[in-house]
Parts: C-alpha cells; sequence; structure tokens
C-alpha cells in the first residue's frame, strides 16, 4: 500500500507520522487489496477546540474509493477516529460483496484539476470554481450507486444508471431517506 501524508497548518513529526503509518497501515489486514491510502492531517481555526484537528482518509483499493473524516481536539485521537470508523466500512463493504457477488464496483480515474478563475463579467460575479474533478463512470444501478456514496461519506453521488442508459444522482435527504434525480432532456 502506497501511503500520501498532506498536512496544512500541522508540522508532520517523525512521531505523527510513525502513528499515522501503523494506524492507517493496519488497515491493510482488513482488506488486502488497497492500492493507495491518502491522509489529510490539518488544523482549521474554528470556535469549537474540540473540532480543530482533522484527518481525512481516502482509500483506494481496485477501484473502489473509502473515504472518512474526523475532527476532535487532539490529532492522534482524530487519527484514532478515523481509522475505526474506516475499519467499520471496510467491515460493510466486504460484507456487501460477500452478499451479492455479481455487484460491480465502480471504478473511476480521478484527475483533481487546478482551475484558473474564469474571467469575469456582470453574470458570474462572485462565482469561482476552486476544483474540477473528472472520472470515468462505469453502468450501475441505483442500489449500487447508494452503496458507493456510503461508502465515500458523500451526500450525493453521480452514475450513469445501467437501465436508463443516463446519468443519475443519487442523495441523502434529510430525513434518512434517498433521492433519485434523473435528468429529461426538453
Amino acid at each position: 500500500m502506497k501511503l500520501n501524508i498532506q498536512t496544512h497548518n500541522v508540522e508532520l513529526t517523525d512521531w505523527l507520522e510513525e502513528y499515522v503509518e501503523k494506524k492507517i497501515g493496519k488497515l491493510d489486514k482488513y482488506l488486502a487489496d488497497i492500492d493507495e491510502a491518502r491522509v489529510e492531517l490539518r488544523q482549521e481555526n474554528t470556535r469549537s477546540a474540540a473540532d480543530r484537528e482533522i484527518c481525512q482518509v481516502t482509500i483506494y483499493s481496485r477501484g473502489t474509493i473509502l473515504r472518512a473524516e474526523e475532527r476532535s481536539g487532539d490529532m492522534f485521537a482524530s487519527i484514532d477516529a478515523v481509522s475505526d470508523k474506516l475499519e467499520r466500512r471496510i467491515a460493510r463493504y466486504k460484507g456487501k460483496n460477500a452478499r451479492n457477488s455479481k455487484r460491480a464496483v465502480a471504478q473511476f480515474n480521478m484527475v483533481e484539476e487546478a482551475v484558473v478563475a474564469p474571467p469575469v463579467d456582470d453574470a458570474t460575479e462572485g462565482i469561482q470554481i476552486a476544483r474540477v474533478k473528472r472520472f470515468e463512470m462505469q453502468s450501475m444501478d441505483v442500489e449500487e450507486a447508494v452503496e458507493q456514496m456510503e461508502m465515500l461519506g458523500h451526500d450525493f453521488y453521480i452514475f450513469l444508471n445501467g437501465e436508463s442508459g443516463s446519468v443519475n444522482v443519487v442523495y441523502r435527504r434529510r430525513e434518512n431517506s434517498y433521492g433519485l434525480l434523473q435528468p429529461v432532456l426538453g
């Protein structure tokens, strides 16, 4: 597993780096096919001191992306919490795969690009795109898209619907249910 550690407003000491390697490295025993793990450690100035130390981990494993983020007042506690959360997500992911062996996992080749702000005119004044993500979509059903959204820890997920052949969006609603957006060309 390739481990990539990035920091923002946090000094990466040898001890902190070893701790991250130990905690995130042990995820290999739960999911053996991890290609890469990206760890982002950052400190933000928030009103609540209990939410300043943030650890976000993204795991790439044979086309599957698992992501978790935790905040606390101590960086080591955030690392522990995110490691525990990923262990649970991996167990859920492996359980769903075992129950449904025909399930095809969406594969993504993500490319992040820095975007230069477009020229400002009267209609778009104040709008600035900070980042663009491009990814390949593979056909899946709605249930698989919801599962992938949950694995990423996102509130929405864009996918190619295998039944209709169109791009759809699933999203989490406030009342703990899900919604599906199906575009209709007019």
